[in-house]
């Protein structure tokens, strides 16, 4: 870690024991009050979960587009019952959309019964490519109960409110990373009087989640706010493609973000009488803005540029994917079969007419009619596989990283009127999520067992910084959890023989 980071981190755990809340559970542990006033939420013989919790205050009028603000406190006992609202967004992939600006809120789930020991605390980072999703769609239920830990799961910001940029703004680009951030400083002032052991904080996510959980390992201003971290699907040096043959990361520099918003067309000519705009219009442009910025004070470096020169925060790792990731992409960009006759000029089209013959030769036809399978193995491959592959290497040369790679090719598809896809979609992004949270998925016995299995890796991980497993990468299918080559399996060597 940077000299830079150290005395950051020195800094903040030095403010993190300064400022000892007097929190403390009441009533059976159905009333907990938190530094900013207490908070009713639900308690079973089982489990205790407490939704809503304001942990910034509203983002609307002069706090749209500024760094969280302090919560004022509440008098009395806050109805904590109800999970916390989503974001505003624009409907994808079955979740519906959202006017909510004042969502800067988060849940907390726990085991009932009280432990002798402070419970290690699981912050999750939910995914949906920084312009969807919402904390409340995780059931953490069963995820507390069974690795007893605490498991907050957190809102922040999206797309054109979260990631929105201006020139002169203060903290252009990068809201919605400080807002996890200040759900961190939260989590830190309140996790004991939820049970919750501060000393030890494990952050996750998927996805833009796990992309999230990379720019908090950059972050100089996160030091101290966790202990260990667990990045899904979500590599720092993640690419997408932005024209044939041209991959590009999902970071953007503060100028270009800043640009960006300057040249919208939504009637203003100054960010007062952006402010003023409805949401619905500012979701007219909502997509535009789904790239976090960095040379922000936030996040001053691009995180696949700290990630590959190790100005990363020093903490125990866990990094995986799944097995078929651009399975989903590729059924949702081609929803129709693609003839044999169109593999090739497909592949110029996503890779470039340089490479193309040595892709389509390494990455041959099998004869099935439908050529998508081959595109979403190969981009499978360049774009996620090989891109994890990069950030275990590179992370590992500084701090431990156990990697695990999700394989489970009958994985319930929960996301709704995907089209047919040749083979199926398999171990498909996100489809691990089922296993580790209650999202309404049924799970067969052999499924469900090894969702035990992945509940407890996690689980332990939290605890301790090792999932348990002795293999550099664990595989995680029913009935096969074993080592694997995921290196050879995916390619990566031909990868960076043509990049």
């Amino acid at each position: 870690m940077s000299r830079t980071l150290t005395v950051a981190a020195a800094a903040a755990m030095t403010l993190a024991f300064l400022q000892v809340p007097a929190a403390h559970a009441a009533g059976g542990g159905q009333v907990v009050q938190t530094d900013k006033g207490a908070v009713s939420g639900t308690v079973t013989s089982t489990y205790r979960t407490f939704g809503n919790i304001p942990f910034a205050a509203p983002p609307v009028g002069a706090n749209r587009w500024r760094d969280p603000q302090p919560v004022t406190p509440w008098q009395g006992v806050r109805d904590a019952t109800k999970p916390s609202p989503d974001c505003a967004q624009t409907p994808q992939l079955g979740q519906p959309s959202s006017e909510v600006e004042d969502c800067l809120y988060l849940n907390v789930t726990t085991p009932a019964a009280p432990s002798a020991r402070p419970r290690p605390v699981m912050v999750w980072i939910h995914g949906g490519g920084f312009t969807s999703g919402a904390a409340r769609l995780y059931d953490a239920r069963r995820l507390a109960t069974k690795t007893g830990a605490v498991v907050v799961t957190i809102n922040y910001r999206l797309g054109a409110f979260g990631f929105f940029g201006y020139p002169g703004l203060p903290g252009s680009g990068a809201f919605g990373i400080a807002d996890q951030q200040a759900a961190l400083k939260w989590v830190h002032r309140n996790a004991r009087a939820f049970g919750g052991d501060v000393g030890n904080v494990t952050i996750f996510g998927e996805s833009a989640g796990g992309l999230s959980v990379c720019a908090q390992l950059a972050s100089p201003t996160a030091a101290g706010l966790f202990h260990k971290a667990i990045i899904q699907s979500g590599a720092c040096g993640l690419t997408t493609p932005s024209a044939p043959g041209k991959f590009v990361t999902l970071w953007k520099p503060r100028a270009e973000v800043e640009k960006a918003g300057a040249a919208l067309s939504l009637g203003c000519q100054d960010i007062a009488c952006l402010r003023a705009l409805p949401v619905a219009t500012l979701l007219q442009v909502h997509d535009q803005f789904a790239f976090p910025a960095y040379d922000t004070r936030v996040l001053p470096v691009d995180p696949a540029v700290a990630q590959r020169t190790g100005r990363m925060h020093r903490v125990p790792t866990m990094v995986g994917s799944t097995h078929d990731e651009f399975t989903l992409f590729t059924g949702l960009l081609e929803p129709a079969p693609v003839p044999d006759a169109q593999y090739r000029p497909r592949v110029a089209a996503w890779f470039g007419e340089d490479v193309a013959d040595r892709v389509v030769a390494r990455y041959p036809l099998n004869g099935n009619g439908d050529a998508r399978d081959e595109i979403a193995a190969a981009m499978t491959d360049r774009s996620w596989a090989c891109t994890t592959h990069d950030t275990r290497q590179q992370l590992g040369h500084r701090t431990a990283v156990p990697g695990y790679e999700f394989a489970d090719a009958t994985a319930p598809v929960f996301f709704p009127g995907l089209p047919p896809f040749p083979g199926g979609y398999r171990a498909f992004h996100g489809s691990e999520l089922p296993y580790l949270f209650d999202l309404g998925t049924t799970l067969t016995p052999a499924q469900r067992e090894l969702s035990d299995y992945m509940i407890t890796a996690w689980g332990r991980f939290a605890r301790t910084g090792d999932p348990g497993w002795r293999s550099a990468v664990q595989s995680l299918a029913p009935g096969a959890i074993k080592g694997t080559d995921f290196a050879r399996d995916h390619q990566c060597a031909f990868w960076s023989s043509i990049l």
